[in-house]
């Protein structure tokens, strides 16, 4: 199952994992499993990827980040599957991948010989080119007809929680969600307020986009380890950042909104 139509999907390049994902969620379609448990095993994937960096298994790592991605698929083509999406998964999904985010940032620099700061400035490069992309990608699918809702364009309050979760915690995800992710929207919004007012992407824009989806950038760093380039990680991902600006300015030009 897919968040869009047929009409409306696009190459993803940060979506490399979702055919083994998918095989993944049929294997437990018929069991007590459920997207959270999923969600929680690509965390422990993580993890095991950030031990692997601070113990120098650099291709080990690179396998745990590209298995933590192909997991992280897994959880939403379940949902889909049973028919069971939640707010809470879609939360915890998302809280999830900016605390891995942060701790392979941290590893990295104390693996390496960045500095500090760079490793927090490389933390937000990431954050908020994930969030570029999840903007375009969320307005193409609020916009398509058949297009995944479960996530919205502007998260400015706590949605009604949905069957079998509760709304306590939906709201309690919210809260934490818009208090990590909330800067990186507001500057993404700031950048280009109006790019909701579009009613479609062409599929080309959106694979550029995709270069910032959080599949694509975790591959990225996968290959780097592996060829052992651990101290170019971080400082790649801060000048990587520049791109934003040729996509939005590309965005502006091409399809200004009316």
């Amino acid at each position: 199952m897919s968040k869009l139509s047929t009409h409306d999907k696009f190459i993803d390049l940060s979506d490399y994992g979702r055919p083994l994902g998918t095989t993944i969620a049929q294997l437990f379609k018929n069991t007590r499993v459920t997207p959270v448990h999923i969600t929680l095993l690509f965390g422990v994937s993580g993890l095991v990827a950030a031990y692997c960096i601070l113990y120098h298994h650099y291709f080990a790592a690179g396998f745990f980040i590209i298995l933590k991605s192909i997991i992280d698929a897994a959880d939403g083509e379940l949902a889909r599957i049973k028919k069971t999406p939640s707010y809470t998964g879609r939360y915890l999904d998302s809280l999830f991948d900016l605390a891995l985010n942060f701790i392979f940032c941290l590893v990295i620099c104390l693996d390496s010989t960045t500095t500090w700061w760079i490793a927090l400035l490389a933390f937000c490069a990431l954050e908020l080119q994930g969030t570029l992309y999840n903007y375009y990608y969320v307005i193409l699918r609020t916009n398509a007809e058949g297009g995944d809702k479960t996530s919205k364009i502007f998260e400015n309050e706590a949605p009604v929680a949905l069957p079998g979760e509760k709304q306590k915690t939906v709201n309690l995800l919210f809260k934490l969600y818009t208090m990590v992710y909330g800067p990186f929207d507001a500057i993404i919004h700031f950048m280009d307020n109006d790019a909701f007012k579009v009613k479609r992407f062409p599929n080309w824009f959106m694979t550029l986009v995709s270069m910032y989806g959080l599949g694509f950038q975790l591959l990225l760093i996968a290959f780097m380890l592996a060829l052992n380039l651990k101290n170019f990680i971080l400082p790649f991902l801060c000048y990587y950042s520049i791109f934003i600006l040729m996509i939005i300015g590309i965005r502006k030009v091409v399809w200004p909104a009316k």
